[in-house]
């Protein structure tokens, strides 16, 4: 029995075990295959040279170095604060059930399924989307008004685009090649369906453009350099010879085996009798330099240009000092990590919340993208705070806060504004004061 018949025996084995009483009515069915690849493993040759194809992709980005810069993308976006939130061009008072909606989109992004959370599920579209350009999410409508969709993470090599779609939400652009023979091959996707995230693109094909992808030969050369380096440091490669001129083969025979008998591996000292002195030949120079650190070094800051983080970040700490740091990380920050999660941002906006649900009021927004320096934002906002540009309930929404109430905070504010205002109604009393009174000597004059 194939091993595909004993997965689809062992599901519907899995589906007959399960009894009434544990069943539960789903209105939201999932289309796509998790896990394709494993129903149709890749297998491909050692010694071939590699391309960039999804398969190679994955296994370069489990290296040392490309999973490095991931991680520093991928954990900072998935780790930061965010919040639903009214557009600002919308009135709250004029949406209805703004408050409720809000919060039912915050609970169902939070458990966008039943075994991912929000992380979880943006880490797989985050990876996919790093290492091939091909970060995907379905989105299916639930019919509860208490939690109106789930979202579950796509493979998104195996997603298909049509370059003909009508640009109709409705009409189907995308299709899953799950690898299956039969009816299930392809799933067929329409655009309000599926959250496709494009890396770098383009206008002439359909597909991103991830940054392994940009830096897949580097990492190639890389690689190689490393095995030579290690296979040459661990002395599996010898660098030098030893030449005997104007030897018989019986003494050359003999001086091998006298070598490996006595000498190599005792620590003795050898010495040799002959008529000519031995010469040692050695292949290289014997120095680092034969490692080609410095070439490593190289591929290692073009694998931190092509993901447009600083070869610091990577583990090159050569040329840095306190002063130089801090703007490095800052340009790492606003370079690769912040345009990232404005595009999940705006991808979550307008495919989830406007084509899926048809709640364009509400848009999603990470918290942490206008400045990586806390302190810096809590001055900004104290200033303009007291600058009165913005109020106390202005400020708790940036920082992803429910509104307070007319106490504490917002009173001392009101009390400022009513204090102004109070100031210059007596400015204008004085005004109109000696309005009056030069009016008046002028009729008396």
């Amino acid at each position: 029995m194939k091993i595909r018949e004993q997965w689809k025996n062992a599901l519907a084995l899995l589906g007959a075990g399960r009894g009434e009483a544990g069943r539960k009515e789903e209105t939201a069915q999932r289309k796509t295959v998790a896990l394709p690849s494993v129903l149709s493993p890749y297998s491909f040759h050692a010694k071939v040279l590699p391309k960039p194809t999804p398969a190679n992709l994955r296994k370069f980005a489990e290296t040392p170095v490309v999973r490095r810069a991931i991680n520093l993308i991928k954990d900072r976006v998935a780790s930061m604060d965010w919040q639903v939130r009214l557009k600002r061009d919308h009135d709250p008072e004029k949406v209805a059930f703004a408050e409720k909606r809000t919060k039912i989109l915050r609970r169902s992004l939070e458990f966008p399924n039943a075994s991912d959370s929000f992380r979880t599920l943006i880490e797989q579209a985050i990876e996919d989307a790093l290492v091939g350009g091909f970060g995907a999410i379905e989105m299916e409508l639930t019919g509860d008004p208490a939690k109106p969709f789930e979202l579950w993470a796509v493979d998104g090599a195996t997603i298909r685009i049509d370059p003909k779609w009508d640009g109709n939400a409705e009409s189907v652009r995308f299709a899953q090649a799950t690898g299956l023979i039969g009816t299930g091959s392809v799933i067929p996707l329409q655009d309000n369906q599926l959250i496709y995230v494009r890396m770098n693109p383009r206008s002439y094909t359909p597909f991103g453009l991830g940054p392994l992808e940009v830096a897949f030969e580097t990492v190639n050369a890389f690689l190689s350099a490393h095995r030579f380096a290690g296979k040459l440091a661990s002395n599996a490669v010898v660098q030098y010879a030893l030449w005997l001129n104007e030897t018989t083969p019986a003494q050359h025979e003999r001086l091998i085996r006298w070598w490996q008998d006595e000498i190599e591996g005792t620590g003795r000292v050898p010495i040799l009798s002959s008529e000519q002195k031995p010469e040692v030949l050695r292949f290289a120079a014997g120095t680092d330099a034969d490692l080609r650190l410095t070439w490593q070094e190289f591929l290692i800051r073009m694998v931190a240009n092509a993901f447009s983080l600083p070869p610091v970040l990577l583990g090159l700490e050569q040329d840095v000092n306190r002063s130089t740091a801090e703007s490095l990380l800052d340009e790492a920050f606003h370079s690769a990590i912040v345009p990232l999660a404005r595009l999940i941002a705006e991808h979550l906006t307008r495919d989830l919340f406007a084509k899926r649900l048809g709640w364009e009021e509400f848009e999603f927004v990470f918290n942490d993208l206008d400045t990586t320096d806390e302190m810096q934002e809590v001055q900004m906002q104290t200033a303009l705070l007291a600058a009165g540009v913005l109020t106390v309930n202005e400020v708790r929404g940036m920082r992803g806060l429910a509104p307070l109430a007319d106490t504490g905070a917002n009173v001392a504010v009101k009390g400022v504004a009513a204090k102004n205002v109070a100031v210059k109604d007596v400015a204008v009393k004085k005004e109109d004061n000696v309005t009056t009174t030069i009016t008046n000597q002028g009729i008396q004059a």
